[in-house]
């Protein structure tokens, strides 16, 4: 399936993975990649020197693009972005921030500069500052949100640019993707499915209460802070929203959620980590290669498509 982002990135199908912190590492970047989408490296608040090593590992592992996605509030920020022009990446996605900072190092390289959105002042904004494309997020997704749903933001960005539309929150299945294509996008980021690939190095806890997860088991942390974050309903959640309620201050709040998200990933802790997910969790049923996953939402959503874009099997 041929759009204007499979063409940009040079990748078989408009399926991007999410840049999820220490969840995209380069074992889940690689096999996206390799199954034909779009690999990314999440750098979340890493150090620069491992985002380095995990552009290594993605690069032994396959010679299919992929990406690395920047939190530009990462404090290696300005290291993370030079080591990504130095490692040769040529794609980037960022996200909590502006990355005009970066913009004319980046286009000299060639790299190809991505940022997630949430309205579409910021989209237009990005469009003047020389991306590529955008990710339209609406706030279905997991981990940190914005206030738009997906089904209002994506038609409204792709009225509002001329650049390619990626849609993101709310996409699991075929029936996401090919709704998101009827809405303007020319293709999709997926992280919450990916989080239960069989390639993900997340703790097995995670990814059973991912599994076992429904449609109402997600709960938004931080809407009076200013930083609501989107995960599974938990004891740390309860706890949070107690508190909350209760009038506490960001940083007795922040207490609680300080290195919450690597407690849930790597130690398995899913009672007071943050198990981030996003509302469409009832929807992964089982853990599958992400060959598989990218096969089964490709031939689904080419089905519905099919009057649009042909349909066929997809190898």
């Amino acid at each position: 399936m041929k759009t204007r982002i499979t063409e940009l990135l040079g990748i078989e199908y408009p399926v991007i993975q999410g840049g999820m912190a220490w969840v995209a590492e380069h074992n889940l970047a690689a096999a996206v990649s390799e199954a034909g989408g779009l690999g990314i490296i999440g750098a979340g608040g890493a150090p620069a020197e491992f985002v380095r090593e995990q552009i290594r590992k993605v690069k032994e592992a396959t010679d299919r693009p992929f990406g690395v996605n920047i939190m530009l509030m990462n404090p290696e920020a300005d290291a993370i972005a030079q080591v990504v022009v130095d490692e040769g990446v040529k794609v980037v996605t960022t996200g909590a921030g502006n990355p005009s900072g970066y913009m004319e190092m980046w286009k000299r390289a060639g790299v190809k500069v991505i940022p997630v959105i949430a309205s579409v002042a910021m989209a237009k904004l990005m469009q003047r500052g020389g991306a590529d494309a955008v990710v339209a997020e609406g706030m279905e997704s997991g981990g940190h949100i914005g206030s738009l749903t997906t089904m209002a933001l994506v038609p409204q960005v792709a009225d509002a640019v001329e650049i390619p539309v990626i849609a993101a929150g709310g996409i699991a299945d075929g029936r996401g993707f090919a709704a998101a294509f009827m809405l303007g996008a020319e293709a999709v980021q997926i992280g919450t499915r990916f989080v239960a690939a069989a390639e993900s190095i997340v703790h097995e806890n995670y990814k059973a209460m991912l599994i076992k997860a429904k449609d109402i088991d997600s709960a938004v942390t931080g809407m009076t802070t200013g930083h609501p974050v989107r995960s599974i309903r938990n004891k740390m959640t309860r706890e949070y929203l107690r508190l909350e309620q209760e009038g506490a201050d960001f940083m007795e709040l922040e207490k609680l959620t300080l290195g919450s998200l690597k407690k849930a990933v790597v130690e398995g802790d899913v009672v007071n980590g943050t198990v981030m997910a996003g509302q469409i969790a009832g929807l992964v049923k089982k853990e599958q290669p992400c060959r598989e996953i990218i096969t089964e939402i490709m031939e689904q959503g080419m089905a519905l498509l099919g009057r649009t874009y042909g349909t066929g099997h997809i190898e």
